[in-house]
Parts: C-alpha cells; sequence; structure tokens
C-alpha cells in the first residue's frame, strides 16, 4: 500500500499555470505506475497523464502540449506541470498509484482542487 499526499493546487488565470506534487510513503514505489486524474463537478473521474517507473508517459488529448508529467523515483514523486490552462481544466485533482505485481495496490491521494478564471 501507498499513502500518496498531494500538494499545489490553487486558484489560476486562464493562460496561467501551476505545478502539482504527489509524494508517495510506504513500500514498492519501485514498479508502479503513477498518474494524475481528475473530476469537475457532475462529471466522471478522467485521465490526466500517467507515467511508469521506467518513464513511459500517456497524456490525455486534453493536456497534450500544455502538461507535462515527471517522476524522481529516488524522492517517490510525481510532478504535473501543467500550463495554458483553461476554465475547462477547473477540477479537483488526484494523484494515482498502481502496481500489478506482487504486492498490488492502487491506491488514491486526497485531491487537490485546480480552478482555472476566465
Amino acid at each position: 500500500q501507498v499513502q500518496l499526499v498531494e500538494s499545489g493546487g490553487g486558484l489560476v488565470q486562464a493562460g496561467g499555470s501551476l505545478t502539482l506534487s504527489c509524494t508517495a510513503s510506504g513500500t514498492f514505489f519501485r514498479d508502479n505506475v503513477m498518474g494524475w486524474y481528475r473530476q469537475a463537478p457532475g462529471k466522471q473521474r478522467e485521465l490526466v497523464a500517467t507515467i511508469s517507473s521506467g518513464g513511459r508517459i500517456n497524456y490525455a488529448d486534453s493536456g497534450k502540449g500544455r502538461f507535462t508529467i515527471s517522476r524522481d523515483n529516488a524522492k517517490a514523486t510525481v510532478v504535473l506541470q501543467m500550463n495554458s490552462l483553461k476554465p475547462e481544466d477547473t477540477a479537483v485533482y488526484y494523484c494515482n498509484a498502481r502496481r500489478v505485481e506482487f504486492p498490488p495496490y492502487d491506491d488514491w491521494g486526497q485531491g487537490t482542487q485546480v480552478t482555472v478564471s476566465s
């Protein structure tokens, strides 16, 4: 099991930038996939970006060219740099850690609010 703590959310004007950080604690941080997901009011939680421990990255179309995900395995952190933010990016952003190999886990952070004003 992994405990995740997010930080870096806030209020920003359209066109601005925010950096979200997620720090993991617990064992078996390696050989997993870390990701950021978001959930806007009245909508389902959706993928933003994921990154494997080997550095394989996947972005949702909504963030391609604007968002950058990275991770530091030694520090057990994953960072989402968000640029050119739009009002439609407003949501609660959640950090996720998922591991298939033993011991498996699928854990979530508490979420951090991102609000983009027009």
